[in-house]
């Protein structure tokens, strides 16, 4: 990859600058090292992509700890509880870390785009002018494509995360079987919001990928 090592050497000097809001040092900095913000662009979605994998991994497998307290036939409740209430905790880790990283797409993305729209009126050359117009709007437009995949992703995260907080909080303050057979009732709507999840995981990581390959032909 052309620029890991420059990131990883920038990851470990420029994180203040970024974190306190002067994008305009941080990308002169980043210029410095030879990386222009389409190639910072293109590192934070595939960031945001790995992010995404990882989430709809642990989604699943918070799915089969749903199903493996359904199943409960004996034993210790307060365990059962635990394990369940951990999974969510790293659920909802995993979806934090999913929209940091879809906003820092985006947050690049437009500042991108906003410099690129800026540098037409630099050219001397009508033709050359029109050429790199057309290809800002081609990629914008992927660019949009993406986004709205990705957001709809980090929007299917919701009810899951919320249906899981309310059987762990179920399970939290009622550890006995009566509340175990009662959390049978939501695992098909569980299941289906997860499943419904996971597709849209996929379908944005897909987007992703496509568009990390349109930025490096």
């Amino acid at each position: 990859m052309k620029s890991t090592h420059v990131f990883l050497l920038a990851g470990l000097i420029l994180p203040v600058l970024w974190l306190s809001g002067c994008s305009s040092a941080y990308y002169k900095t980043m210029e410095s090292f030879g990386v222009e913000k389409r190639d910072i662009l293109v590192d934070r979605v595939r960031e945001a992509r790995d992010s995404q994998e990882g989430a709809s991994e642990q989604f699943a497998d918070a799915l089969e700890q749903f199903r493996s307290v359904v199943a409960f036939d004996g034993g210790d409740l307060e365990e059962v509880y635990d394990r369940l209430n951990a999974e969510f905790k790293r659920s909802q880790a995993e979806a934090d870390e999913v929209s940091d990283r879809v906003s820092a797409v985006e947050s690049v993305a437009e500042d991108l785009f906003a410099e690129w729209q800026k540098e037409l009126e630099d050219y001397s050359r009508a033709d050359l002018r029109r050429n790199s117009e057309t290809l800002l709007k081609k990629t914008r437009g992927r660019y949009q494509q993406m986004m709205k995949a990705m957001r709809r992703a980090e929007t299917s995260m919701d009810p899951v995360l919320d249906a899981f907080q309310d059987q762990v909080l179920v399970l939290k303050h009622n550890l006995n079987a009566q509340a175990i057979g009662a959390l049978g009732k939501e695992l098909g709507s569980i299941e289906r919001d997860t499943a419904r999840l996971i597709s849209d995981m996929q379908k944005a990581i897909a987007e992703a990928d496509a568009f990390i390959e349109s930025m490096n032909p």
